[in-house]
């Protein structure tokens, strides 16, 4: 039995090690690139051994692999999740990600602004891994607007999308935070919401990455 419990206190310090590892991981990265990423550099910066780090990802790849994943997480525990259980959905998941790449969840900006591209013409698991978490945005976008009626979902997904960006951008850009105003303007002409309409959903305070399998999708 004491056994089992020290086997089973070394898995749950492994796994708190993990997710303080791609949560540093994710940061930097949001800011500076996932190429950036090193072993040596998030030992140091966690003040943790690089052996215990390798053991933990092993290559650089997986450590990508990991901190693409938990950004998602993020995104799903702080912004999709909420959004879903409001009254408005497809307008819900627009505010709270505004107030996401607002709030500087990660020093970058967008996680995934940042880090598309580095690796769009670059074959290979990071990339498809990217790749197949913008198609499951663009889809819960697309999704969400065919449940609301509105025409062209598909179009209107990659609108929303790319207005999206264009805040983040602007706003890490230029220190521009005006940015996310002009987004929810062209949105709500866009998707036809009156002015003024509030959604009544909670904004995470928690900016620690979740752990969580709900889908996008």
């Amino acid at each position: 039995m004491s056994y089992r419990l020290s086997v089973d206190g070394r898995l749950e310090r492994g796994e708190q090690t993990r997710r303080l590892i791609v949560r540093r991981a994710a940061e930097i990265a949001s800011a500076e690139g996932l190429e950036t990423l090193s072993i040596g550099r998030l030992a140091a910066d966690l003040g943790l051994s690089k052996s215990g780090v390798f053991a933990l990802f092993g290559s650089k790849e997986d450590l990508q692999l990991a901190t693409v994943r938990a950004a998602r997480e993020s995104v799903v525990s702080e912004v999709v999740r909420p959004a879903l259980a409001a009254e408005n959905p497809l307008w819900a998941v627009i505010e709270l990600w505004l107030s996401y790449s607002e709030r500087r969840v990660f020093p970058g900006g967008c996680f995934f602004s940042s880090v598309r591209p580095e690796f769009d013409s670059r074959p290979g698991r990071v990339r498809d891994e990217i790749a197949s978490l913008g198609r499951e945005w663009e889809g819960l976008f697309e999704r969400l607007a065919r449940d609301a009626g509105l025409p062209d979902p598909a179009q209107l997904a990659f609108e929303i999308v790319a207005i999206l960006d264009a805040a983040n951008a602007n706003s890490m850009l230029y220190d521009d935070a005006s940015a996310y105003d002009k987004a929810r303007v062209a949105l709500r002409a866009r998707i036809a919401m009156p002015t003024g309409t509030e959604i009544n959903v909670a904004t995470p305070n928690d900016t620690s990455i979740a752990s969580s399998g709900s889908s996008t999708t």
